[in-house]
């Protein structure tokens, strides 16, 4: 049982740079949960709240919705990032962002238009 919603801790979307940047959005952590629900398998966040340095360090975009506590990029143990990008696809609508990258899948609650990439 996690502490902010059934399946998360806050600490599993806080910064990695230790600063204790951990806000998280309540429209991304209900994504992850209904991603969690829907594959019946652990998410692994490997980045989630980013500080504007830590995200400077990890190349991310100047404006990343990780900044806001708004992203995540995930691992859903057993599938790949293809199948974790198709479920986003229709599940975000047309709402937040979506990008698929080989080893993870990027999410956002972004308010306005998709980003997909």
């Amino acid at each position: 049982m996690g502490d902010i919603s059934a399946h998360f801790d806050r600490s599993e979307f806080a910064c990695k740079c230790g600063c204790g940047f951990d806000t998280v959005d309540i429209d991304l952590l209900a994504l992850m949960e209904a991603v969690r629900q829907e594959f019946d398998k652990p998410v692994i966040i490997t980045s989630g709240c980013r500080c504007y340095q830590h995200n400077k360090d990890e190349g991310g975009w100047h404006d990343s919705k990780h900044m806001e506590g708004r992203a995540a990029d995930i691992v859903v143990r057993g599938y790949q990032p293809f199948e974790v990008y198709a479920y986003f696809l229709d599940a975000l609508g047309t709402g937040g962002g979506l990008g698929s990258y080989a080893d993870f899948t990027h999410v956002d609650s972004r308010s306005g238009p998709a980003k997909r990439w």
